[in-house]
């Protein structure tokens, strides 16, 4: 018999690509405000033995939890996938309020970062911009409180079931030639963007 799996407790960090090491230090720290925590470099990437030198930082959140990056010392940003949109990928933290979101809003566009929104989820309200190595990220205060977001995951397994078994029949519409266009959602959460 296989262990239960352990409890995840958090995040300990999502890594990226960056450019520059110091232009990303810049950005995290002077401008969103996470304070540089720690760095690792080495010549040869211990996981596969390989030699590609790099210097690994981090930046800490409040929770504990890090964003960092790699700079490979060769000057290049990572390439876009070429089968996603620049929205897709992206990280998001959470502010305590919506002020938080606003102040924030106000200290990016001081530093000349585009900021779209204040775009209203519902259940949280974000703001979306990019980082000096085209990572996109958002900034979310959240709305809901615990119970609200409890009695939305009541409903997320049964929603992706529908989805899942509707994918299926699509594949093979799909396979079969019957349909060329993407699957779209059977509910549409967002109505208010639904163009007539």
């Amino acid at each position: 018999m296989l262990p239960a799996p352990a409890p995840i407790q958090q995040l300990h960090h999502y890594a990226y690509r960056a450019r520059d090491a110091e232009e990303t230090r810049h950005f995290y720290e002077d401008i969103l405000g996470l304070p540089l925590y720690h760095i690792i470099q080495s010549d040869y990437v211990p996981s596969t033995g390989e030699y590609c030198p790099y210097t690994h930082f981090f930046f800490r959140l409040q929770d504990g939890s890090f964003i960092a990056f790699f700079d490979l010392g060769d000057d290049q940003l990572a390439e876009p996938s070429p089968n996603t949109p620049k929205w897709v990928n992206h990280i998001s933290f959470r502010v305590d309020s919506m002020q938080a979101l606003k102040d924030m809003k106000a200290r990016l566009e001081a530093n000349g970062i585009e900021v779209l929104g204040i775009t209203d989820h519902h259940i949280f309200h974000s703001i979306y911009f990019f980082d000096p190595n085209g990572v996109r990220l958002e900034l979310t205060a959240q709305q809901a409180d615990e119970f609200q977001m409890l009695e939305e995951s009541k409903t997320a397994h049964a929603r992706l079931a529908e989805w899942t078994a509707r994918k299926e029949t699509w594949r093979r519409d799909r396979a079969e030639g019957k349909v060329a266009a993407p699957l779209k959602p059977q509910q549409n959460d967002r109505p208010e963007f639904v163009k007539n």
